[in-house]
């Protein structure tokens, strides 16, 4: 029998007990370590919850791919006891601006995404105000717009429904910290507790998101993941904007609608990125920043009322700012899935998936995660992904 301790309870987390616990070959338990079951300073719960395919390395676009096709099906895969959960999924597309500058790359990733089958077009300034009337163009060379396949959707629903799910399959969630490991001949032998109990295991898994590196770190291992604070800002605008994508400006600034208003954000310059930030928000950089931007690029926003906000982490690779997942190369029976930047909740069903096929059949047999892996990191060979948000 298999004994599986994953540290952290959030989407990933959760989603790795329920793709272990669904598979028929699996024979053992499951124990979820989760510090915060509020959730209320997870990732998963305070995250903008968007899912695209729109990105420029194959694996993140393959995960995307795979992303939105579990995420149409939640509501079946995730039943329980008759109850299906609603996750909200909704397809309005992305909308990537690029200038002059950044047109080339653009059109580079659009040949990657169209040859791995991805239905999205490229779209020139008269075409983007024809689409969107209410769009000024001004400095903008090419717009990159997902068709299908990409949107938004509840990450709190969904994290609700992995961990429901998985319960109902056998997991056992202890509302508990982790505070090291005990090993034995460089594999992890099991999970020491605050209080100072010790869960013995077969696997451990890593998927503490922001705090991460300080799991690693009861190995020896160096994990280049920190807690970055990102804001969230809520606005109304008098006069309505349809139909609306996701829009990611030139400028970094990215805008989308929510309800009967918007959420917008940017990423802080780096320079005023510090690592465990308090999630206190931050409004300089929407007066400063974001209104600014958004006002230039959607003339209607000159007059958005700004109405709320929120601050939550994202669990930022600093190394090349792409997910580390699989098997720790020195520890062989540690299991990283962290550092996603801002996509985990998007990435979850297939990291999930993954992970679990390898605890449960000691590789990947649906997509390779492995450009993922750990290994690149020891290497210095970073996976650029040129399309972050």
């Amino acid at each position: 029998m298999q004994r599986v301790v994953i540290i952290g309870g959030g989407a990933i987390g959760s989603a790795i007990a329920y793709f272990i616990l669904a598979d028929r070959a699996f024979r053992g338990e499951v124990t979820v370590i989760e510090r915060d079951p509020s959730y209320a300073r997870a990732s998963s719960a305070l995250s903008a919850s968007s899912i695209r395919q729109q990105f420029s390395t194959a694996i993140n676009i393959e995960i995307g791919r795979f992303g939105i096709g579990f995420l149409r099906e939640a509501g079946e895969r995730l039943t329980v006891d008759g109850d299906a959960p609603d996750i909200g999924l909704t397809e309005p597309g992305y909308l990537f601006l690029a200038s002059h500058a950044g047109a080339s790359v653009l059109e580079r990733s659009h040949g990657l995404q169209r040859a791995l089958g991805v239905d999205v077009a490229l779209l020139e300034p008269r075409e983007l105000r024809s689409r969107f009337h209410w769009l000024a163009t001004d400095g903008i060379a090419l717009g990159s717009l997902g068709l299908s396949g990409e949107g938004w959707f509840d990450g709190y629903g969904l994290l609700q429904a992995f961990r429901r799910k998985a319960r109902s399959l056998g997991a056992r969630y202890l509302d508990a910290s982790a505070a090291g490991f005990t090993t034995s001949r460089h594999r992890v032998t099991g999970v020491v507790l605050a209080d100072g109990a010790t869960l013995d295991c077969d696997v451990a898994v890593n998927a503490a998101g922001p705090w991460a590196a300080a799991v690693a770190r009861w190995l020896g291992i160096d994990l280049p993941v920190r807690a970055r604070r990102r804001c969230v800002f809520v606005f109304n605008c008098p006069t309505p904007v349809v139909p609306c994508p996701l829009v990611v400006d030139p400028s970094g600034v990215w805008f989308r609608p929510e309800g009967r208003g918007y959420i917008c954000g940017v990423s802080p310059d780096p320079g005023s990125d510090p690592d465990d930030a308090p999630l206190d928000v931050d409004h300089t950089l929407f007066d400063e920043v974001i209104w600014p931007a958004l006002a230039a690029r959607v003339p209607a926003f000159e007059a958005l009322r700004q109405t709320s906000a929120w601050a939550g982490y994202y669990e930022f690779n600093t190394f090349d700012q792409n997910g580390i997942v699989g098997f720790h190369p020195e520890w062989g029976n540690f299991a990283l899935a962290n550092g996603f930047s801002g996509h985990g909740i998007q990435q979850s069903p297939a990291v999930g998936r993954g992970i679990a096929e390898l605890v449960v059949h000691g590789g990947y047999r649906t997509l390779d995660l492995s450009p993922l892996g750990f290994g690149r990191i020891a290497a210095g060979r970073p996976l650029t992904e040129l399309a972050v948000v």
